[in-house]
């Protein structure tokens, strides 16, 4: 039989993960419904425009994203459709095996719009008495 001491560890640990997804549930839906942008194709974007030359190797986007490399490649692909147009993807010259992805302007007006949306929701969910009342309260 475990502890109290493990027990409370334990649910902690589901209290925190259970925030965490229920704010992920929110972005979800409010960029889906906003922008037409899934929480990922948003955290694309973004990686993406925090870079010098707003442009990351495949592989790099696939660890941040977490996501296997044929999927963060259907990703990419559905970002550079003509539909979006917010990524364009190109070969390196000096490593023909390097696939990199570049942010169109258009990927970053798209951004710029979303991140107004993303921030005024981490705004209300995080500004929320009861949700700093719960943090403390695991903290404690």
């Amino acid at each position: 039989m475990k502890s109290n001491q493990e027990n409370e560890l334990l649910n902690t640990w589901l209290s925190i993960t259970n925030i965490q997804t229920n704010i992920n549930h929110e972005l979800e839906k409010v960029l889906q419904e906003n922008h037409n942008l899934s929480l990922r194709e948003f955290y694309v974007l973004y990686f993406l425009s925090q870079t010098n030359d707003k442009e990351l190797r495949l592989q790099q986007l696939q660890e941040m994203i977490g996501l296997s490399q044929s999927a963060i490649s259907r990703l990419v692909g559905r970002m550079e459709a003509k539909s979006c147009g917010a990524l364009q993807r190109h070969i390196c010259e000096g490593d023909r095996r390097g696939i990199y992805t570049r942010l169109t302007p258009l990927g970053e007006s798209k951004l710029q719009r979303a991140l107004s949306t993303f921030h005024h929701v981490l705004n209300y969910v995080l500004g929320k008495g009861h949700l700093q009342r719960d943090l403390n309260s695991l903290i404690n």
